[in-house]
């Protein structure tokens, strides 16, 4: 029984220990991250090692842009695709879930809720999956980002890691890519394609948009409208 006693006390010190370092080390580096760009994501390590897989060379065109240097058409389109709310709430749209859990027991394809607080947190912390335990940590993230960052880090870092296509990263680059010019540059038109692709970015592309994108682009710049000017 002692030894049992000392094996279990042994096994909640490493427990504590372990729950210990991740959140402090998880704090740090969100706090790290409101300053300077993350090098890196888990998303685009990923599509590296599934381009070697494939044999295929190995692109990864990002460039990083502060937001002042982001057209505010940009800023309103991927609001009014992604996130209506997202200058009102705390990083979970907790309306928009319920919206979207009744909505989807009527639908075959799922509607999400995702707000672009959770998807910065989950392209730049995490890895892409449905799992309890990756939607657990999302949230977690989320709260992190909120508190430490604010909206316009959290939209500025957002706008320079979302993937954009196969192997590109971030609105400027989808900007010089898609319409030969600076994210700064964009105009509505412009800005609301990009939004429009961002749910597949690797199956849609705004240099070729189906009609179907099409509807979702003037869908957008409806609701661009209806926000009006996007202040932090």
């Amino acid at each position: 029984m002692a030894v049992a006693r000392k094996i279990l006390r042994k096994i909640f010190r490493i427990i504590r220990f372990a729950v210990f370092f991740f959140f402090i080390t998880t704090i740090f580096v969100t706090i790290i991250y409101r300053f300077i760009r993350p090098p890196i994501t888990p998303l685009q390590l990923i599509r590296v090692a599934e381009q070697m897989s494939d044999g295929e060379k190995i692109s990864m065109k990002r460039k990083w842009v502060k937001l002042e240097n982001i057209s505010p058409q940009m800023l309103r389109a991927v609001i009014a695709s992604e996130d209506n709310n997202f200058q009102k709430h705390h990083g979970i749209d907790v309306e928009a879930v319920k919206k979207a859990r009744e909505l989807n027991k009527k639908r075959k394809r799922k509607l999400g809720a995702s707000t672009i607080s959770q998807q910065t947190a989950k392209n730049v912390f995490l890895w892409p999956d449905r799992t309890w335990l990756r939607k657990g940590l999302e949230v977690y993230f989320t709260g992190l980002i909120e508190i430490f960052w604010g909206k316009r880090r959290i939209m500025e870092v957002y706008l320079n890691v979302i993937e954009m296509g196969d192997g590109i990263y971030g609105v400027e680059m989808a900007a010089q890519k898609f319409f030969h010019k600076s994210a700064k540059n964009l105009s509505q038109h412009e800005a609301a394609l990009i939004a429009a692709v961002l749910p597949n970015p690797r199956r849609w592309s705004p240099a070729n948009p189906s009609s179907y994108i099409m509807r979702r682009q003037q869908h957008i710049i409806k609701v661009m409208g209806q926000i009006g000017k996007v202040e932090f």
